[in-house]
């Protein structure tokens, strides 16, 4: 890796991953918060506000982190893809402006509301304040996944006389079918995420035999999240948005399954380790015609393979590219499996004294971060080379007068901020999970 275009790549995607590990529990938590506030505004037990109010604060910290470590990212546009944002920013410059304009501040200020206004908004207020942090959090989310789907299916744009992209459509830039069900997708995997968070601390004070009130009350609202989330992923969301990919990006289709050549009746490789030197897919383990009918609803259907596409417009990276596809819906299968067989429990009322289970459920936490960073590698390694999908080549849109070295320079001093920032979070989790739920409710201000 000599090339400053390498570099900043690297950057990048270091930025942005370490980025996301937050705003995907935040978003995952602000509707399980609502739910929680609901279950309070319906039962008047104070026992679920309580639980509203721990998780609050968790979402607080989370949500402080992902602002420090987004407003870096979004710099990084001018500094590392200056000729990206230069071509791009009329279009992208839209939706990036509105999600820190209306959204930010909508769940900025009522999370402020939510934690210290409990007393003064009343019961149904603090419920609204919740709600509205929900919704400024999920609209967020819907901006920036505008942005992306944007990059991966451009609608809504025209060319200046510049030859630069400006906004044409802004109707049609909202409402990119590929926005649609990546935000979907992306919606869901951000509550999986929230509901194992919830549901594995549940089981910690459930195994520690603390707290055991909410550890049940996490556990419960965990399972149930989780499952109906880790389904709706599977089906309709991860269907809808592959069908969009074979349609629109059959050579990432290709290269996310290893298919190398053109096939009727293509089948899927459960594993497999590609060699594209050798245009082969090696130790491959594979479900016959399943390919091509989950794609087209045809058993005998064909698929195109990379062979049907010039070279140097095969994704950059396509090992890596089928093993975090892979990565991504092998753990999405787990989920649902572990999911389903809490549930059944639960539902048999033998769950909290299934030691095993709830120590599964404790250990399965860090999972759902290793998915939803598989999953934005398979989207973002399959539009390679492209950096706006047919329009703009990756390397067309790097800052020229950025060397590489100094982004190395940028890159190890992000990496030793991100470490003290990394640490930081974890003492402030570590300190809210000691304290629990119900402790010095009196004393907090609401």
């Amino acid at each position: 890796m000599d090339s400053a275009l390498e570099w900043h790549r690297l950057h990048f995607a270091f930025t942005i991953t370490f980025h996301y590990l937050f705003p995907q529990l935040t978003m995952g938590l602000a509707l399980l918060i609502v739910v929680l506030k609901t279950m309070a505004l319906g039962s008047g037990d104070e026992h679920y506000n309580h639980a509203a109010r721990f998780w609050a604060r968790i979402f607080a910290i989370n949500f402080a982190m992902g602002v420090v470590t987004g407003i870096p990212m979004e710099f990084q546009f001018g500094t590392n893809w200056s000729r990206f944002s230069k071509a791009a920013g009329g279009v992208i410059g839209q939706t990036l402006a509105m999600e820190g304009v209306f959204s930010f501040f909508l769940e900025s200020s009522f999370l402020g509301l939510f934690l210290y206004g409990e007393k003064r908004l009343g019961k149904i207020g603090h419920w609204v304040a919740a709600f509205l942090v929900f919704l400024g959090s999920w609209m967020s989310g819907y901006l920036i996944v505008a942005t992306n789907a944007w990059m991966q299916h451009p609608t809504g744009y025209a060319r200046a006389a510049s030859g630069d992209l400006v906004l044409s459509g802004y109707w049609a830039l909202l409402l990119n079918p590929w926005a649609l069900w990546q935000y979907a997708h992306t919606m869901l995997g951000s509550v999986v995420t929230g509901a194992f968070v919830m549901a594995a601390l549940g089981a910690f004070y459930l195994i520690a035999g603390k707290h055991t009130a909410c550890g049940r009350t996490f556990v419960r609202v965990g399972i149930l999240a989780g499952l109906a989330a880790s389904l709706l992923l599977l089906f309709p969301t991860g269907d809808g948005q592959g069908k969009l990919i074979a349609r629109h990006q059959p050579l990432t289709l290709a290269g996310m399954e290893g298919l190398f050549e053109t096939q009727q009746g293509a089948p899927i490789a459960l594993v497999g380790q590609p060699d594209v030197a050798r245009r082969r897919l090696d130790n491959p383990l594979l479900i016959p015609r399943a390919l091509s009918f989950i794609t087209y609803q045809r058993w005998s259907a064909e698929v195109k393979g990379l062979d049907q596409f010039p070279r140097d417009r095969w994704p950059d990276n396509i090992p890596l590219l089928f093993y975090s596809f892979h990565i991504m819906v092998g753990l999405g299968t787990i989920f649902i499996a572990l999911m389903l067989l809490a549930g059944l429990q639960l539902w048999r009322g033998k769950l909290f004294e299934t030691r095993p289970l709830l120590w599964a459920l404790m250990l399965a936490a860090p999972f759902p971060y290793i998915a939803n960073t598989a999953g934005w590698m398979t989207a973002e390694l399959g539009r390679q080379p492209w950096l706006v999908y047919g329009l703009m080549r990756t390397g067309e849109g790097s800052s020229a007068q950025i060397s590489a070295g100094n982004t190395i320079f940028t890159l190890l001093g992000f990496m030793g901020l991100y470490t003290v920032l990394s640490i930081l979070f974890l003492f402030l989790v570590r300190r809210e999970i000691e304290h629990g739920p119900e402790a010095g409710q009196a004393a907090r201000p609401h």
